[in-house]
């Protein structure tokens, strides 16, 4: 196995390049059979990014600067070893990391990166790999083992039993010296569950189940309570490790072995005291040569020198194909087979499955969120009726966002595809809109005494969940693409006021202006609002204000009846037409005929707001497939 770590003096970040043993399976023309061997060479030269600092106001200042986050990095990472990248804050280690690992985009960075003399196609890479980022990004409500079971459920090869699957985790479980912490949660902030060690060795469990050939670690100890962090003496890491690269500023000021460090400084000019700690001495020296006139220039120059005469050579192994066959007949990947490995390890069908086992696990131990959400419908039922119950919606936004990262991070490795995730999502909340609809059905109807008996009672539970689930579907959507919470809420509840102001609640249809009739037929909420009105007033046989109404909400409300009657006979008189108190001024297609109400059917309101709900869901998918690739620019 072989490992890159890259730390600084107050915490580090940790590259983990692990590759199988196995043997050359080619030589080149010369003798090099007392060199060593390596089954995979992870190379890289050259390396150099840049991004684009931006101002203020770049128009005034003519745009913003250039800053290189690496420059001319190269080194190589061996197997069966560890090779730690070291430096100061801003040295530009996670980046290096990012750029092994794919994660920036390759017209942004400069340079080649090989595994065995092979440019890595993207697809490979994410197959035989992993990356455990800094954060701990894990389900709150799920155990140690389910957590670890799941994972081994997405990225174990289908073939494998359930049985070896479950044994594969024990085993880890062990490794990883989670034993005891097994049946425990994994926790947030309002759950407790296991310590800040244990949920990082989760972590990283959760991306060496499938035993790959290459893993990527952003800072592994970034967990360690402070206790043991202190307890750690860094001589002891120091001794774990094979390589080393010092980093400064983007560029190299040391590649080479641990216990070359004294040597190397010794002929730099700066002699390392016998009992002081080499790395520390090592950024410490660099720190004060970075805050110098010249920089690390003079360091930085030695070592192309140093490397020149103490470069190392190995022998060439096989191709990358032949070298990742061997590897998996030898154990990796936990196959049995010595075929390449494939882009997804399970089918679709059984992807959906798995992510919405998942989910509903992690939400039924979480009742207190459909909780909230039932109330919240609840009230809204009793104060608004109708239209407003799309607020509910919002509150799936902060469970959303928190899934996109823990999302972000598994399908950056193929655990899943995206369309899986993205189909399970939507037939896991189906359950809760049906609760939600039915008790915000059941309030509203009877209580605000609405027409249509049994019939229409149906009917308005039919609209009510499609405007849940077209309500829903708009908060997925817009989470694929707002990157934090502190966003979400205001652009949410933005736009469904947009969309209840232009629903033709508040203002007519007819009244709108002509430059935004457009936006009529794009909210959301004016489908379900026309619907509701279309079970209450289509009935074209059904008076709903007769002669002696017309008084009512004037002035004259509050006089007797037999002077009521009195002046309908009078308006007949003037009118030439009988006006009596039975007489039917307004049946329903006259109340939609003035709300604006009459170019499309109930039917086509109802199948045109489940339709806007299957349209936010495919949006839903190409946000995840454009938006959350989890890369750099």
């Amino acid at each position: 196995m072989s490992r890159i770590i890259a730390e600084n003096s107050g915490g580090g970040h940790v590259l983990d390049a692990a590759t199988g043993n196995g043997t050359p399976v080619c030589e080149t023309s010369f003798d090099f059979t007392k060199l060593p061997s390596m089954p995979f060479l992870l190379s890289f030269n050259h390396l150099t990014y840049s991004v684009k600092v931006g101002r203020k106001m770049p128009l005034l200042t003519g745009g913003g600067r250039t800053k290189t986050l690496l420059n001319g990095i190269s080194g190589v990472a061996r197997d069966g070893e560890i090779l730690a990248v070291l430096g100061a804050s801003g040295s530009g280690k996670s980046t290096l990391i990012d750029a092994l690992a794919n994660r920036i985009s390759k017209g942004s960075l400069k340079g080649n990166i090989t595994l065995n003399d092979e440019v890595v196609e993207s697809r490979v890479l994410k197959s035989i790999s992993a990356y455990v980022m800094q954060h701990d990004l894990l389900f709150p409500m799920l155990t140690v083992e389910e957590t670890l079971m799941f994972a081994a459920e997405f990225r174990l090869p289908r073939t494998m039993s359930k049985s070896k699957k479950r044994t594969r985790v024990q085993a880890l479980i062990d490794q990883l010296g989670l034993r005891n912490a097994t049946e425990t949660v994994i926790g947030d902030e309002g759950h407790r569950g296991v310590s800040g060690g244990e949920r990082r060795r989760v972590s990283i469990g959760v991306n060496i189940i499938h035993d790959p050939i290459i893993l990527f670690l952003d800072e592994p100890t970034s967990g360690l309570d402070s206790t043991s962090a202190f307890m750690i003496p860094s001589y002891r890491i120091l001794g774990l490790l094979d390589r080393l690269i010092i980093l400064s500023n983007g560029q190299t000021v040391y590649t080479g072995l641990p216990t070359n460090l004294s040597l190397y400084f010794s002929e730099f000019g700066y002699s390392i005291p016998k009992k002081e700690n080499k790395t520390e001495f090592a950024l410490d020296l660099i720190w004060e040569l970075e805050g110098s006139p010249e920089g690390t220039k003079s360091l930085i120059e030695f070592n192309k020198k140093w490397q020149s005469k103490n470069s190392e050579l190995v022998r060439l192994c096989s191709s990358l194909k032949e070298a990742i066959s061997v590897s998996i007949s030898k154990g990796k990947l936990v196959s049995t087979s010595t075929a390449m490995v494939p882009r997804f390890a399970n089918s679709f069908w059984k992807e959906i499955l798995v992510l919405s086992n998942r989910s509903i696990l992690n939400s039924r131990r979480m009742p207190e969120l459909f909780v909230t959400r039932l109330v919240a419908v609840l009230v809204t039922g009793f104060i608004l009726a109708t239209i407003l119950g799309f607020y509910a919606c919002t509150d799936t936004l902060p469970v959303l966002l928190h899934e996109r990262y823990i999302f972000m991070r598994e399908t950056a490795y193929n655990s899943y595809k995206r369309s899986s995730y993205v189909i399970s999502n939507a037939l896991v909340v189906l359950p809760g809109l049906i609760i939600l609809s039915f008790a915000f059905t059941t309030i509203t109807f009877w209580a605000i005494g609405l027409n249509g008996g049994f019939s229409g009672f149906l009917y308005y539970l039919l609209i009510i969940f499609a405007s849940f689930w077209s309500g829903s579907s708009l908060v997925t959507f817009l989470s694929g693409i707002i990157p934090h919470l502190m966003l979400g809420y205001p652009i949410v509840v933005a736009i469904l006021e947009c969309f209840l102001l232009f629903s033709g609640f508040f203002i007519n249809r007819d009244r709108i202006p002509a430059y935004w009739i457009w936006f009529h037929y794009l909210s959301v909420i004016k489908y379900p609002y026309e619907a509701v009105l279309h079970n209450e007033f289509d009935n074209s046989t059904e008076c709903f204000m007769r002669g002696i109404q017309l008084f009512d909400d004037t002035p004259l409300v509050t006089i007797p009846n037999a002077m009521k009657v009195r002046l309908l006979q009078s308006f007949s008189d003037v009118l030439g037409t009988k006006i009596t108190s039975s007489t039917c001024f307004s049946r329903g297609v006259d109340i939609l005929r003035n709300q604006g109400i009459t170019d499309l059917s109930k039917w086509d309101c109802l199948f045109i707001t489940l339709a806007w709900g299957f349209f936010f869901r495919i949006l839903f998918y190409f946000s995840l497939l454009f938006g959350s690739k989890n890369k750099r620019t």
